[in-house]
């Protein structure tokens, strides 16, 4: 997992609880890295799950929570990061139909080591677009916060419908994002 999704975990953290939270999750799990990340580096995904519920443990809030929670984030950080993929879109639908063709595309040229998940989508109506999300790392609930916080970047409003397809394991799940409203012109 590239090493910019770690660095954004610890910030996040570091934003919603403190640096000394950051140091005592790194100091409580036994991370191969040490905890020291890079942006373009590649580090064991394991690490952000042992990081996650570490912070569950000390939070009390549900590791799917969190890592919801961190997908919002995360869509903040890439909202911030690379606007051009966000403009070549017109609203979330569209930016979201363009995730496999053409966000990951530009990543893999960026970082051609990047395992990212996969998303096969289909209209369903012109409000209606059903995912489906396939990663061994079963991070869908990741997915749903860069989802949500996509739709308001587009300032829309939007329910998800999650199916775990995976008997649990969240490495294959459908989503059905619907579209209730539209910005006001």
């Amino acid at each position: 997992m590239k090493g910019v999704v770690f660095t954004e975990f610890l910030t996040m953290v570091e934003e919603q609880f403190s640096a000394e939270m950051v140091e005592e999750l790194i100091a409580a799990c036994e991370l191969r890295s040490g905890g020291a990340y890079t942006s373009i580096g590649t580090y064991d995904h394991h690490e952000l799950v042992a990081l996650v519920v570490a912070l569950s443990g000390r939070t009390g809030a549900a590791v799917p929570a969190l890592v919801h929670a961190f997908g919002r984030h995360l869509c903040q950080h890439f909202t911030a990061t690379y606007p051009g993929f966000f403009s070549a879109a017109a609203d979330t639908l569209a930016f979201l139909e363009r995730v496999e063709d053409h966000v990951h595309i530009e990543v893999r040229k960026l970082y051609p080591d990047a395992e990212l998940p996969s998303f096969a989508c289909r209209r369903l109506d012109g409000d209606t677009l059903e995912m489906v999300y396939r990663s061994h790392r079963g991070f869908s609930d990741l997915a749903c916060g860069l989802i949500e916080a996509c739709a308001e970047h587009y300032g829309e409003v939007v329910t998800i419908a999650m199916d775990d397809l995976s008997e649990g394991t969240k490495t294959q799940v459908r989503f059905v994002v619907h579209r209730a409203a539209r910005p006001a012109s």
